[in-house]
């Protein structure tokens, strides 16, 4: 069955920077590494995600009224994202990332700078809704006031509510979400939230029930990078690890997995098989560069999960 995905979120240019190693304060480097600019924000990201895996994406976000933002428009068309509710704002520019990847293992640091996205209304979310999704995925790269506006809406019309936990804001309240069906936040944005590292099992489950606890979320998932995920139901955990690959960027891996568990959760309903499934098309993801650009396929997805299955990685 092909799911109507709602995703409320932001809509970035991304100036990737490729280096071999940070430069210290003062210090200037010449590079001979790449520097480009292509699709982000972790809308964007995710709503690629979406669509490539098969869903119905519907994209509510704002960009500017430039030639980046007809650039985003143009790119989402093209990957068979509904942009009606792509919102031009007359006042600010489109939303730019600039993102630091180290050559040696794929690491990023990321600055964003808001724009358009600073602009998204509750109002905007609301319109938005007349696409009547079966799902709405929303991120917090945008106002408090479109986060919690989607969570309204798809509390009254009934429709499950997944929540990619990042970034957070200093004074973002939880408790303001209401239900969800799944939380996923990675470990920095875990930390952040409950004042707990999830660098063991047991930090892992006291950050999970204190999630589970502040909302009425159905599973916790939190992410864990390369080791995988952490998956709790209010009841029992489960662990599910990740896999062994050469990472060459890790832009957009967080937003690849909470897409992709998200999508496999209502294809079956199933929360380890979709994390599982999540796993493969992050970790996949990290093999290429760019956010957008390292976006899988559902075949993809499928035949990876096969040769990683094969290798036993």
């Amino acid at each position: 069955m092909k799911h109507r995905i709602l995703i409320v979120s932001s809509a970035n240019i991304d100036f990737v920077q490729r280096m071999a190693r940070l430069p210290q304060q003062g210090e200037t480097v010449l590079e001979s590494a790449s520097c480009k600019y292509v699709a982000g924000g972790k809308g964007s990201n995710s709503a690629v995600t979406f669509a490539r895996l098969g869903a119905d994406a519907v994209f509510c976000a704002k960009v500017g009224r430039d030639e980046n933002g007809a650039r985003l428009k143009r790119i989402y068309g093209e990957e068979g994202i509904d942009t009606r509710f792509v919102f031009q704002d007359a006042e600010s520019p489109t939303g730019l990332a600039s993102i630091l990847v180290e050559e040696e293992d794929g690491a990023n640091r990321i600055i964003v700078y808001p724009g358009a996205n600073g602009t998204l209304s509750a109002e905007n979310v609301e319109e938005a809704f007349t696409c009547y999704p079966d799902g709405v995925f929303v991120q917090l790269e945008i106002p408090d006031e479109a986060v919690f506006a989607a969570a309204r809406f798809a509390r009254e019309n009934d429709i499950p509510l997944f929540v990619d936990a990042g970034p957070v804001r200093p004074g973002f309240s939880l408790e303001n979400l209401g239900r969800a069906e799944i939380l996923s936040p990675n470990e920095t944005e875990c930390a952040a939230l409950t004042g707990i590292v999830p660098d063991s099992v047991e930090n892992c489950l006291k950050a999970a029930i204190h999630l589970a606890g502040v909302t009425e979320t159905k599973y916790v998932v939190i992410k864990l990078g390369s080791r995988g995920s952490f998956v709790y139901d209010g009841k029992y955990y489960h662990l599910v690890p990740g896999h062994k690959v050469q990472a060459v960027d890790t832009t957009a891996a967080g937003d690849v997995f909470t897409a992709a568990l998200s999508y496999a959760y209502l294809q079956k309903g199933d929360i380890l098989e979709a994390a599982r499934f999540a796993t493969y098309a992050a970790a996949l993801s990290v093999t290429k560069e760019g956010a957008v650009p390292s976006v899988p396929t559902l075949q993809q997805v499928k035949d990876f999960a096969a040769e990683m299955r094969e290798s036993g990685r």
